[in-house]
């Protein structure tokens, strides 16, 4: 719980610096994308520093792809924010990816993994809440933007389940390494198509100093996250894994307070409407949010 909540709040900053340089800085998916994965080739500075080690080709596999998944399913998922507003997206991809890492986890171990009724009754509450806090009701989930929701979710359902796997099988920062390996592979996967190649280096990107800088901060705060994140997958039981995904909802909670904050101190970056209906149905959501917590922690 710790290690989850903690990523989902420094999440909650990242993720509003990611749209602010989605909208205005780098306005290609793929080439965030591609900075994001690549820049997980850092993590080999800490091979002297732990006990690394070489798994097995299967291994080794599982990981690459963990982490390739992952990059894919950001990708589509930073596509979904540049395409269709945020209020549309996140709604959508944070209550689809729980459902499928959950029908994942059962799927993969054989209806072996599953959850008595009072986690079930946590997990739906969580799921609902993380959707009630995002929801605006006057913008309808369009055919479209369902279906990038869905894409992206499927995949970054199947990177964590198989990041768990992962971790059953091999120490966590040995792990974490080559998980890494798999996005960074993946992100220059992106060079070996034409329309990527003139995205990235045909393309003129407005990317100045000051915009590095704040790229590179969040990602060094995203990459804080991650391994919290990561951490938390690796502790949690196989059977638990979608609750990591359920507990974004704390995330949204925290990007709440943060929209509130930040249009209030700098309206000019970011508005956020704030109705009596609005307010009102966050409270509902952070309640059904805090009732799954409970029954989780007690029941």
């Amino acid at each position: 719980f710790l290690a989850a909540i903690s990523a989902y709040f420094i999440l909650a900053v990242v993720f509003l610096v990611d749209k602010h340089l989605l909208t205005d800085s780098i306005p290609s998916p793929k080439v965030y994308s591609f900075f994001v994965g690549i820049l997980g080739i850092l993590v080999l500075i800490l091979i002297p520093f732990i006990d690394f080690h070489i798994p097995g080709i299967s291994q080794i596999a599982l990981s690459l792809s963990a982490g390739a998944i992952f990059i894919y399913g950001l990708f589509w998922f930073y596509k979904a924010l540049k395409s269709f507003e945020p209020s549309r997206i996140v709604p959508a991809v944070g209550g689809i990816t729980p459902i499928f890492t959950f029908s994942l986890v059962f799927i993969f171990s054989g209806g072996k993994e599953t959850l008595n009724l009072w986690e079930f009754v946590a997990f739906i509450l969580l799921v609902l809440g993380s959707v009630l806090i995002t929801l605006e009701r006057s913008k309808k989930i369009s055919l479209g933007s369902l279906r990038i929701s869905v894409i992206a979710a499927f995949f970054l359902a199947l990177s964590f389940v198989l990041t768990k796997y992962v971790y059953l099988q091999q120490p966590f920062w040995s792990g974490y390494i080559w998980i890494k390996i798999g996005g960074c592979l993946m992100a220059a996967g992106f060079l070996l198509t034409n329309e990527a190649k003139k995205e990235l280096f045909k393309t003129k990107i407005k990317f100045p100093k000051k915009t590095a800088g704040l790229f590179l901060s969040n990602q060094t705060m995203g990459a804080g996250a991650n391994v919290l994140q990561n951490w938390a997958i690796a502790l949690a039981p196989l059977a638990y894994i979608a609750f990591i995904n359920a507990l974004q909802g704390i995330q949204y909670a925290f990007l709440l307070i943060l929209a509130v904050l930040f249009s209030l101190k700098f309206p000019q970056v970011l508005k956020e409407e704030v109705s009596k209906e609005a307010i009102l149905q966050k409270i509902m959501a952070i309640l059904l949010i805090s009732f799954g917590l409970t029954i989780l922690a007690f029941k």
